[in-house]
């Protein structure tokens, strides 16, 4: 489920596929939390985070490969797209109003898909899923950046984007030819905080490259086949839940989902990997 992919969805497969991808997103919401709780026990709270790190209140600044499943790709301070949220938030558009004729999201999005669509918010890839299936859409493609095997978003009747903001953790954007179905209203301060992010995304793909990703292949492709920026563990799915406990020992944060990828740290310094290095991980 962590690569790319496009569902062709023929009604006989509409129910199981669906109900295939809502229990992925139950169990990746029970890892995440799980997660956050052995950083808890480890290192106490979270004081901040900022850019790919997490700085607690053991002083130990630990290196996040998992940046919310991709929601913090661009960093945790989210570039300007938290200052754009901050200045929204200022002026009180904190409600459900309508507070432009043309949403510029739509524009945004269209822009990163390369063809026009229109733009819904859903709590979850299985309601965005539900809600394409409703219109009759037949290719669902899911969006990663700087995923080479990415097919041609141009071909697609709908795609799913997990915005580059890490904020509303379950939030997932919809794009269609045609109007979205009506899905979750949120405040205009968080929409034009998506809108920047999106907008900072299309700005930093071409900046992003093979370049800053190999550099870290001497120590991750031992546990790792990487595809870009995204890793996929090549340690045994039964012994994941050790190494995802073992590399917290290490000050690194992965993904726990065994089918998601975990992410390069762009811009890091190698020495953040040290201490994996000098104390490898074994399958037993």
């Amino acid at each position: 489920m962590g690569r790319a992919y496009i569902f062709l969805v023929g009604s006989a497969k509409q129910v199981p596929y669906f109900t295939r991808i809502k229990t992925h997103d139950i169990i990746q919401i029970m890892l995440k939390e799980q997660l956050y709780r052995e950083i808890y026990a480890r290192y106490g709270f979270v004081t901040r985070a900022r850019n790919c790190f997490l700085y607690t209140y053991k002083s130990v600044r630990l290196t996040d490969m998992f940046q919310e499943n991709g929601r913090a790709i661009l960093g945790w301070d989210g570039k300007n797209a938290s200052t754009f949220f901050k200045n929204m938030l200022s002026k009180g558009l904190t409600g459900g109003f309508i507070c432009e004729d043309s949403p510029r999201i739509d524009k945004a999005v269209s822009e990163l898909v390369g063809q026009p669509v229109k733009v819904g918010f859903y709590n979850s890839k299985a309601d965005a899923v539900k809600a394409a299936l409703a219109v009759g859409v037949q290719n669902i493609v899911s969006y990663k950046p700087w995923n080479k095997e990415q097919e041609d978003l141009r071909t697609a009747d709908a795609i799913l984007i997990i915005p580059p903001f890490p904020w509303g953790e379950d939030l997932v954007i919809l794009a269609l030819r045609q109007d979205a179905p009506k899905g979750l209203t949120i405040p205009f301060a968080l929409q034009t905080a998506l809108t920047r992010a999106i907008y900072n995304l299309i700005a930093e793909l071409p900046l992003r490259q093979e370049k800053d990703w190999f550099i870290y292949d001497t120590i991750l492709t031992k546990y790792w086949e990487r595809k870009g920026p995204y890793l996929y563990p090549k340690i045994s799915e039964n012994k994941y839940d050790d190494f995802v406990k073992h590399c917290l020992d290490c000050s690194i944060v992965i993904n726990p989902s065994y089918k998601e990828p975990s992410i390069i740290p762009f811009g890091a310094d190698k020495g953040v990997f040290t201490k994996l290095k000098n104390n490898p991980f074994e399958e037993k």
